[in-house]
């Protein structure tokens, strides 16, 4: 049976006191026993999250991670040193790395390889944008990039990763995509993943919602069966808020 899963992305947010307080706050919040959740705080907050988080079930992200294992690549961090630092998660392929640091298919195919060579598990992200959507390309983008970075996988290696569908046009624009929108794509992966693997590869995978999900609309966009949670952007920032999309699973 697959999990459910919220995930909080805090993106180029919160100094080092304001993790600490993010967290302990978290701490105190009461979670649904059958969700978990995972929090990605920038590279300068990961140990002191993975202290304060030590004894609780919530689960340590990167936002990101470089595709090799050392070397000369100044201001990069690697999969070593992030596990070093109690790290279980990484988010890759997220649309503003695609967007404005240009990452390619092929440089997130060796991200994925090296993640999982690590013991990572790769929350990966597609999605599409809004002229794609316009242009009723919207399914076409979201099979090439599934099928450019993680149709190599073995079964083995893809029952570790986590798929985030992140409608572009839906991130940090209040805007959403209709609960209807979320399920036919998260239908249509499911089905790409069946017809790639297996049935049971792919109703054994989460695949989570990434676009403006909210307290006030998270709950009818996770009753949709094939809706397992969320990548949550802005609201993973207020501890309320995020306690609040944790507990929305009917």
């Amino acid at each position: 049976m697959r999990k459910n899963i919220v995930a909080g992305n805090w993106k180029m947010n919160a100094n080092a006191n304001a993790a600490s307080e993010l967290i302990k706050n978290l701490k105190k919040s009461d979670f649904s026993e059958t969700t978990e959740v995972i929090i990605a705080p920038s590279y300068t907050n990961l140990a002191i999250a993975n202290e304060l988080i030590t004894g609780s079930s919530i689960e340590l992200s990167s936002q990101n991670m470089h595709e090799s294992d050392r070397g000369a690549f100044t201001g990069e961090v690697s999969a070593e040193m992030l596990k070093s630092v109690g790290v279980t998660y990484v988010i890759l392929g997220h649309s503003e790395r695609r967007a404005i640091y240009k990452e390619s298919s092929e440089l997130l195919k060796s991200k994925v390889d090296q993640a999982l060579k690590n013991d990572l598990k790769p929350i990966f992200c597609v999605g599409e944008e809004l002229k794609d959507r316009k242009d009723e390309n919207h399914f076409k983008v979201v099979k090439n990039q599934l099928s450019e970075s993680l149709f190599h996988l073995s079964s083995e290696q893809m029952k570790n990763i986590v798929l985030a569908y992140e409608p572009v046009w839906a991130i940090g624009t209040g805007e959403t995509a209709s609960p209807e929108q979320a399920q036919e794509m998260h239908a249509y992966i499911r089905k790409l993943l069946s017809d790639q693997f297996s049935s049971e590869i792919a109703n054994g995978i989460s695949i989570l919602y990434g676009g403006s999900v909210k307290p006030g609309n998270a709950k009818d966009i996770f009753a949709n069966k094939d809706v397992d949670g969320g990548l949550i952007g802005g609201a993973a920032l207020k501890a309320e808020d995020f306690t609040a999309i944790i507990n929305s699973f009917e």
